[in-house]
């Protein structure tokens, strides 16, 4: 189990049932979308942010990244990490059918993918060694990359997208913080250089 500083958001109930046999830690749910109505979960969730930092960790589909912006708004940029969760297409077994959008939630990804994704994120995992400070990538990085400024870079952003699991929809600040989260640019260097457009 691993022992984690910031305090943990996710959607709904299944989730944090799902994360609390594999994290010790704080974790709140927004309740889905109702968190944009409910001040005093924002302020309990801003509070709880300037004592010990949150970690983001909502689903891979367009709500989960509805909810993530909305509370990138409400949260010292300073005091917010993000987890992510690649998209994988299948259901939850407690549900008669898949999502909207077809890929699993939170509470459906094997327990190995939700413990990297954390390990990925940049999280505070107490009683082991500081990450090493790994060269972010910049936005400069994604222009010498081809993957922004350029007549085909959009074309090759969505290719990225596809080949890192991650969601078409993202736009291109998304896709830089999650990118942060998950590779090196080195890493990134390489993947970009395998794909074919």
């Amino acid at each position: 189990m691993l022992k984690i500083k910031e305090a943990i958001i996710v959607e709904g109930r299944y989730d944090k049932i799902k994360l609390k046999n594999l994290v010790d830690t704080t974790i709140i749910e927004t309740n889905g979308f109702r968190v944009f109505s409910d001040k005093e979960k924002q302020s309990l969730i801003r509070r709880i942010a300037e004592s010990r930092g949150i970690l983001v960790f909502t689903d891979s589909d367009s709500a989960g990244f509805v909810i993530r912006n909305f509370l990138r708004g409400t949260v010292d940029k300073s005091k917010i990490k993000h987890c992510y969760i690649p998209q994988i297409n299948g259901k939850e077994k407690r549900k008669a059918h898949s999502s909207k959008e077809g890929f699993l939630g939170v509470e459906g990804v094997s327990d190995e993918v939700i413990v990297e994704a954390i390990r990925k994120s940049g999280a505070t995992v107490i009683g082991e060694e500081e990450q090493s400070n790994r060269e972010e990538v910049t936005k400069a990085d994604l222009y010498r990359l081809g993957l922004t400024g350029r007549e085909n870079s959009e074309k090759l952003r969505k290719a990225l997208l596809k080949n890192l699991g991650m969601p078409s929809y993202l736009t291109t600040n998304a896709m830089l913080a999650a990118v942060n989260c998950l590779y090196s640019l080195e890493e990134l260097k390489n993947i970009v250089k395998k794909l074919e457009i």
